[in-house]
């Protein structure tokens, strides 16, 4: 019973902040919620190992995000069945700077956008970063700097769009 409550409790704590964190890495809010879904699933099952984990919520973040990664290689139907699901479904409205940074992110490669997310919207270090993403601490500083320098560029190309001025980037 304990442990039960004890992961309802991580549960409440984490299943939404791992969503959006998972959400901005893959880009697609169904994916990412059957994803995530399935991971928390797993850390239920592998309870008594996951909690003594360094971080749990690392743990179930890493699986989903393998998760997304293997349905998008192996399921393309799939991935048409969430993209018409999803369109019916009620979004409440978002602002132009949202709408921008994530289109930005859609932009950029799967690496870098997979480490700005970490790194500035979960708040993890370059080291825990690493160490999740299972690369050294110098490629995911390589992959934040090109990610935010291609970022930079798309959100100048965004802004020279919206206000009727010609872009100088390239």
């Amino acid at each position: 019973m304990q442990s039960s409550d004890e992961f309802d409790a991580f549960y409440a704590a984490s299943s939404r902040r791992v969503l959006g964190q998972v959400y901005a890495m893959v880009g697609n809010r169904a994916e990412a919620e059957d994803a995530v879904a399935e991971a928390y699933v797993r850390a239920w099952h592998r309870w008594s190992s996951v909690r003594e984990a360094d971080s749990p919520e690392a743990w179930v973040r890493r699986v989903a995000y393998r998760i997304a990664v293997s349905a998008w290689r192996k399921a393309v139907n799939r991935l048409r069945a969430h993209h018409r699901d999803a369109a019916e479904e009620h979004v409440e409205a978002v602002g132009p700077d949202h709408v921008a940074i994530v289109t930005a992110l859609r932009r950029i490669p799967v690496d870098q956008r997979r480490v700005v997310v970490l790194h500035h919207l979960t708040g993890l270090s370059v080291a825990e970063i690493a160490a999740e993403v299972g690369a050294s601490p110098n490629t995911v500083k390589t992959w934040l700097a090109r990610g935010r320098r291609a970022m930079a560029e798309h959100l100048a190309d965004e802004a020279d769009t919206l206000t009727g001025r010609r872009s100088d980037h390239g």
